[in-house]
C-alpha cells in the first residue's frame, strides 16, 4: 500500500540518521548513556556488554540496520520491535527532563522525551501492522480450531465405523 511505502521510510529516517550520528560521536553519546548503562549493568546477566561506548555502538548499529530495513519494508515488524527496544533506553538516557534545573532546558528535554514517545507509538503501530494478512496469533488459533474439528471428525468417523462393524457382526452371527 502506498501509505506504508511513504510512512515507513519517514519513520525510519530519524533512526538511521540518529544511529549514524551516534557512530560519529561515540564518546559524547557514551557519556550521556553512562548513568543508564551503570543501572542496567546491575540488572543484566554478567556476559552482556556494559561498557557505555560499546553499548552506544550496538545501539547505533541497531538503529542504522533496523531503520534501513524498515525504510525498505524488509522485515518491518521485527525492525520496528528492534527500534522500539533501542528507543526506550535512548530516551531514558538522553532526555531526563525531570533532572533539568534550567526551565528552558527542561522544556526542550521534555519536548524530545514526548517526541520519542510519539515515535514509540508509531513503531508499535508498525510492529503490529500485518498488511491485511492474518496475524500469527489468529493463524495459531485457527490452526488449533481446525485441528480440533479434524480430531472431532476422526472420532465421529471411528464411532460410526464401530457401529457399522457391530451391526455387520450381529447380522452375520449365527445366534
Amino acid at each position: 500500500m502506498l501509505v506504508r511505502r511513504i510512512a515507513r521510510p519517514l519513520l525510519a529516517s530519524i533512526f538511521v540518521t540518529g544511529g549514524l550520528n551516534e557512530l560519529r560521536s561515540v564518546e559524547g553519546h557514551a557519556s550521556m548513556a553512562s548513568p543508564i548503562a551503570e543501572k542496567t549493568a546491575r540488572a543484566l546477566p554478567g556476559n552482556l556488554p556494559t561498557d557505555p561506548q560499546q553499548l552506544v555502538k550496538i545501539d547505533a548499529a541497531v538503529k542504522v540496520g533496523a531503520g534501513t530495513l524498515l525504510a525498505l519494508s524488509k522485515f518491518p515488524r521485527i525492525s520496528s520491535i528492534l527500534l522500539a527496544g533501542s528507543l526506550v533506553p535512548t530516551t531514558l538516557a538522553a532526555h531526563r527532563f525531570w533532572e533539568e534545573k534550567d526551565a528552558n532546558a527542561r522544556l526542550q528535554q521534555q519536548a524530545h522525551f514526548f517526541k520519542n514517545l510519539g515515535l514509540l507509538g508509531g513503531l508499535i503501530l508498525a510492529a503490529v501492522d500485518t498488511e491485511g494478512k492474518p496475524s500469527v496469533g489468529w493463524r495459531a488459533r485457527r490452526a488449533v480450531h481446525d485441528l480440533s474439528d479434524a480430531t472431532k471428525n476422526v472420532a465421529e468417523d471411528a464411532a460410526d465405523a464401530t457401529r457399522r462393524g457391530a451391526h455387520a457382526v450381529r447380522d452375520v452371527a449365527p445366534f
